[in-house]
């Protein structure tokens, strides 16, 4: 079961078709809170959100770049 917020699945769809993109699954929902998370934990929050679009921009899949981004961790 996820724990991802209903409230928050149905704003990504309506925000995905307001830009004319195709809504995250669930699952890919987790893994870019798992990306970000990753970003905020080894950096700082305001690396989170800048992480996802960096993956975005460069058309890396979300989990290769949770990836690369755990690399990056330190612990």
């Amino acid at each position: 079961m996820s724990d991802v917020s209903p409230d928050a699945v149905a704003w990504l769809g309506r925000f995905a078709a307001l830009i004319g993109a195709p809504a995250p699954s669930i699952g890919e929902i987790e893994t870019l809170l798992n990306l970000a998370g990753s970003a905020a934990h080894a950096s700082h929050r305001q690396a989170a959100p800048v992480a996802c679009w960096l993956a975005a921009r460069a058309g890396v899949d979300p989990a290769e770049a949770l990836e690369r981004a755990r690399s990056l961790d330190p612990r």
